[in-house]
């Protein structure tokens, strides 16, 4: 394995974390919800599967993200109801509840068909 390269993954995906946190705090937290919704992290992890592991594995993961993406909108309408209701991180909790329960349920449902 190439660490330099494995390095460089972990840079640009903190790069992208700390920019939404960065703009959240200095410009506008709805710019920053742009950010941390565009597809940046999916293109990326898209474009290194590709170069790493061909065309055949990189469209298996562009469907396997479309069918879980579900789930990722159940989890952010979820946590915006509870953060109304409970804390803020008693919310995150139960988001990723329901999160898990999701997967769950959309995996069953892919490995039917």
């Amino acid at each position: 394995m190439d660490y330099l390269y494995t390095l460089l993954k972990f840079i640009v995906a903190g790069c992208i974390i700390v920019g939404v946190t960065l703009i959240v705090q200095h410009i506008d937290p709805r710019y920053g919800g742009i950010l941390a919704a565009a597809p940046i992290t999916t293109t990326i992890a898209f474009l290194f599967t590709y170069a790493e592991s061909g065309t055949n594995v990189a469209h298996q993961l562009v469907l396997g993200s479309f069918y879980f993406a579900i789930p990722s909108l159940i989890f952010l309408a979820s946590l915006y109801l509870l953060a109304e209701r409970f804390s803020f991180l008693s919310s995150i909790c139960g988001a990723y509840l329901v999160w898990i329960g999701g997967v769950l349920v959309m995996n069953r449902a892919m490995s039917m068909t």
